[in-house]
Order: C-alpha cells, then sequence, then structure tokens
C-alpha cells in the first residue's frame, strides 16, 4: 500500500474506539467498490480491475466486516450495557440488528458477484437484486456508522474506564491473532 504524507497513521489496540472507526472508513472504501461495480458494469463482463478489486472487497467484508462486528457485539456493546445509566443505550439493539441484516446482504452479494466472476454478466433480474441490495448496504451503513460514531463511540469514551478500554483492546488483538 503507497504511503501518503500527512495521513492519519491506523488506531491501535490501545485505542479500539480508534480502530473501529479506522474499519468504518475501510468499510466505506470497500462498499464503495461493491456500489460502484454494480451500479457502472451492465450486462458485461467484469474487467480484470474490476474484478480483482471486487475479490478484495468481498474477502475484507467475509474477514475484516465479520470481525468488526464480534468486535462491537462481544467487547464493546456488552460492557456499555454493563456501565452505562439505564436509557442511554437504546441504539445498540438496533445497531444489532443492522449487523444481521448487513450479514444477510453481504452473503447475497458475494453469492452474486462470485456468480459474475465466475459465469459472467448477471441476467437482469440478478443484476437488479445485486443493485438493490448493494444499495441498501450503502443506506444502511450510512446511518448505521453515523450512529456509531455520533453516539455510540462517544458516550463508550465517556463511561468507560482506562481498564475496560484496555481489556477491549486486549480482546481485539486476539480475534485478529486467532485469525
Amino acid at each position: 500500500m503507497p504511503v501518503q504524507i500527512g495521513a492519519k497513521l491506523d488506531s491501535g489496540f490501545d485505542d479500539p474506539l480508534g480502530m473501529l472507526q479506522d474499519c468504518h472508513r475501510r468499510i466505506e472504501r470497500f462498499l464503495a467498490i461493491l456500489c460502484d461495480v454494480a451500479e457502472r458494469a451492465h450486462a458485461r463482463a467484469l474487467t480484470s480491475e474490476e474484478a480483482n478489486a471486487i475479490r478484495t472487497a468481498l474477502a475484507y467484508f467475509r474477514e475484516g466486516g465479520r470481525r468488526h462486528t464480534a468486535d462491537e457485539e462481544e467487547s464493546l456493546f456488552p460492557r456499555m450495557r454493563t456501565l452505562a445509566p439505564p436509557g442511554t443505550l437504546d441504539p445498540l439493539d438496533h445497531l444489532e440488528d443492522d449487523h444481521r441484516e448487513a450479514d444477510q446482504l453481504h452473503d447475497d452479494v458475494d453469492r452474486l458477484y462470485s456468480g459474475w466472476l465466475a459465469a459472467g454478466p448477471l441476467n437482469p433480474t440478478l443484476e437488479q437484486s445485486l443493485l438493490d441490495k448493494t444499495r441498501r448496504l450503502r443506506a444502511l451503513y450510512a446511518e448505521h456508522i453515523q450512529t456509531e460514531e455520533t453516539t455510540v463511540f462517544p458516550a463508550a469514551a465517556r463511561i468507560l474506564d482506562r481498564a475496560t478500554i484496555a481489556a477491549i483492546g486486549s480482546e481485539f488483538r486476539g480475534r485478529r491473532n486467532a485469525g
């Protein structure tokens, strides 16, 4: 990956909230690839550049996307539920519902793109399905990321102490070392 002068370095395990935000930027970049190719590559085979970009994006969501969900649902959200004042974390249930919907949409998009990569252009019905699913993912993530970055992460920064943040970072590290 080329080095960009002045670019923000990714956060480390000592800043798990920063890591989640960094992951959001990667999600946005890889999602843009899935959406942009679906929008412009009608009734034709993918170019080699598109195919490589799609393979990379699909692989990211299979691994990094699932790990991101685990980071939130297994490490961050349970601690917030334990420590936050009642009623302040209403968005968490909705965010977990978003994760389930995104998982299903990603499975569908992966299957459709894998078919396109293997067999060439999709028929019009499958092409429209891919377009609908990538558009829904884009809308879902836009709202989801905004809620996390404007409501949930700031709340976490206020209510979680240093030891809890360190434990979350350690769990993030464990997930990456195990995979």
